[in-house]
């Protein structure tokens, strides 16, 4: 067989190879870990593509699917690839408008989703996708019932696809084989955070590409365990999850349902582990909360063996050699302490784990690696999928690594980060005005803003737009910020403020109520819903102790003066965040601009009214005082 250039092709090949000798995925279901071999799944996604073809989807036709990390997910995504067609990955958490606006936009004909909830979502929007002839369900419960011609179960399109098979049994094999590297893939739609979406294009040898370039520093073996965790409509589940899967062989295991994650994790133990920041960040907040709670025992070995966690890593990171006494030191530290806290965390077999989507806090990272975690930040986008990562030992916290084999990256006169390489994207679907901003003679402009140092790793800084200028003049990056501010276990996101009008930072902070809660009830303070424990003295002093900490590290200028713990969570159904949780700064800085205005004017607090939701379920808008902490 010729060098496969598709990832349904490099799925052929891979099966070829294993058959039936070899897993290929796993599936938690009912509590019982379901295996599928490389025949099998490769049967399924043939069966699956003669029957979307039975459908009549062509070449370069648009497949919309919503749905968790399954199997099916991505059958039906190599599925629609077979045919020649465009996967294209929608969130779960997508509102009905949300998945209209994607599968208008992206010209879909046909939409996988998973179950009775994403059914319904198209039901109701059915109307306006007259262009969508099926929707096909993965997971039958609640649907029983239904009896609309325009839903369609997965096992209804693969015995049709068993019948075609029947009748022409080379039909698959010679679409396959028709498919070319330069062939769109996927659509990702961009996460919106300055107006619509936008559809990025991804081919094929994009996917490859990417994938190629990550095994060149760090490759998967065909016995490495991974858990499919992040969302799959994310490039980076694309190209580090299922392209190394089809191409080196890497078994995928997929979690029972995304509230078992953190059980799975420890049951499976995978090599190999793709986490976002955020998940990275609330992992290390979690382990501080128990540590709280542990035994006395258990606190004071952390508290002996954690600072030599830190140093022991430090000197391997830092000058490479680590000194004999240190060693002995770190292993005694491997026994006691790091070795049971990564089994009870489900890495004591990662040999490398990713950080991806935003920028780690170098805390989250040096405490990792303390621990004896391989974590080496990725950072990219969803338009040239790796632009940089740090590789093998050669790990600056403060950095997000060097450019591997294959990426070129500059610096632009303007301080933005352009890159070029095999994964570039190839524009955005039916947008030529923003193709032409973004790519230009080959270089992807990110729009993020860095630079890069004289050992070659790249600083990242934010977004070139969300660099801010006080009125002092200083500039300083509300994101950085941010990330130091949520290392605190009682810190669950934080939006950095300032202003050409502005003469000092300021910020909003959510409290992470099940870790505050927990402080408070250890300490008897009584509360009764959200708004109540924000506004307690005793938390505003709690979280002043991490503020303070924080400003410690930054240069004046960035230091923040005032702050307030806002009422309620930051919220992606109301505007506040993206899908991943990204902030959408215009939008928050609008709808909390009396807040934003009263740290400014110097006013103690501000009224405000607050939706509220009670223990018992009853919920109602309560006027409440939020306080200002003045620093």
């Amino acid at each position: 067989m010729d060098t496969p250039q598709t990832l349904p092709q490099y799925l052929k090949h891979t099966a070829q190879r294993y058959g039936n000798r070899r897993v290929a995925m796993r599936k938690k279901q009912f509590g019982i870990w379901r295996e599928y071999t490389w025949e099998e799944s490769y049967t399924r996604v043939k069966h699956l593509a003669l029957g979307l073809m039975e459908l009549g989807l062509a070449h370069n036709d648009k497949v919309c699917i919503i749905g968790d990390n399954d199997p099916e997910y991505f059958w039906a995504q190599l599925a629609v690839q077979a045919c020649g067609g465009v996967a294209v990955g929608i969130f779960t958490d997508s509102l009905p408008n949300e998945i209209q606006y994607i599968v208008q936009h992206s010209d879909a004909v046909i939409v996988f989703a998973k179950d009775q909830e994403q059914c319904d979502k198209m039901l109701e929007i059915r109307d306006q996708v007259p262009a969508v002839r099926r929707v096909i369900y993965w997971e039958e419960r609640g649907l029983w019932n239904y009896r609309y011609d325009w839903l369609m179960s997965f096992e209804q399109l693969m015995e049709l696809g068993r019948q075609v098979d029947q009748r022409e049994p080379t039909k698959f094999d010679e679409r396959l084989a028709q498919g070319k590297g330069d062939d769109l893939a996927i659509f990702c739609y961009t996460s919106g955070t300055t107006g619509l979406p936008k559809g990025a294009m991804i081919a094929h040898k994009n996917l490859i590409g990417g994938a190629s370039i990550s095994s060149s520093v760090d490759r998967r073996l065909d016995t490495d365990e991974y858990l499919s965790f992040l969302p799959p409509a994310w490039i980076t589940e694309n190209v580090l999850g299922l392209a190394i899967h089809v191409m080196n062989g890497m078994i995928i295991n997929f979690p029972e349902e995304p509230e078992t994650v953190q059980e799975n994790l420890r049951e499976i133990s995978p090599h190999a582990l793709l986490f976002s920041a955020r998940l990275w960040e609330s992992l290390v907040s979690m382990v501080h909360a128990r540590i709280a709670d542990t035994s006395w025992i258990n606190r004071v070995l952390y508290k002996i063996f954690m600072p030599i966690g830190y140093r022991v890593a430090d000197l391997r990171f830092g000058t490479g050699r680590v000194p004999l006494g240190w060693r002995i030191l770190g292993w005694l530290g491997e026994l006691a302490v790091f070795a049971p806290l990564r089994d009870k965390l489900g890495l004591i077999r990662v040999k490398s784990a990713y950080s991806s989507g935003a920028a780690l806090s170098p805390d989250v990272v040096r405490f990792f690696r303390a621990i004896g975690v391989n974590i080496r930040n990725l950072f990219g986008s969803t338009e040239a999928i790796i632009h940089t990562v740090h590789i093998g030992d050669d790990v600056k916290f403060e950095t997000v690594g060097v450019p591997p084999p294959g990426v070129q990256l500059r610096i632009t006169p303007e301080g933005e980060i352009a890159v070029k390489s095999p994964s570039v994207f190839q524009g955005y679907y039916k947008n030529p005005e923003a193709t032409a901003q973004a790519l230009r003679d080959g270089w992807f402009h990110t729009g993020d803003a860095g630079y890069l140092r004289d050992d070659g790793h790249l600083i990242y800084l934010d977004r070139v737009k969300d660099l801010i200028e006080l009125g002092t003049g200083d500039k300083f990056s509300p994101q950085y910020i941010e990330g130091r501010l949520k290392f605190s276990p009682y810190i669950k996101d934080a939006m950095v403020i300032g202003g050409r009008e502005r003469m000092f930072v300021t910020a909003l902070i959510n409290i992470d109520f099940a870790n505050v809660g927990h402080w408070a009830e250890k300490r008897r303070l009584a509360y009764t819903t959200f708004v109540d424990l924000s506004q307690k003295p005793e938390v505003y002093d709690l979280i002043k102790q991490d503020v303070l900490r924080v400003n410690e590290t930054l240069p004046p200028p960035a230091r923040v003066k005032s702050f307030v713990l806002l009422h309620k969570e930051f919220d992606p159904d109301e505007g506040d965040l993206t899908r991943t949780r990204k902030l959408r700064r215009n939008v928050m800085e609008e709808r909390y601009r009396d807040l934003i205005e009263a740290m400014y004017s110097g006013k103690d607090e501000v009224r405000v009214s607050a939706p509220v939701k009670y223990r018992d379920g009853r919920t109602g808008v309560i006027e409440t005082a939020v306080r200002v902490c003045k620093l």
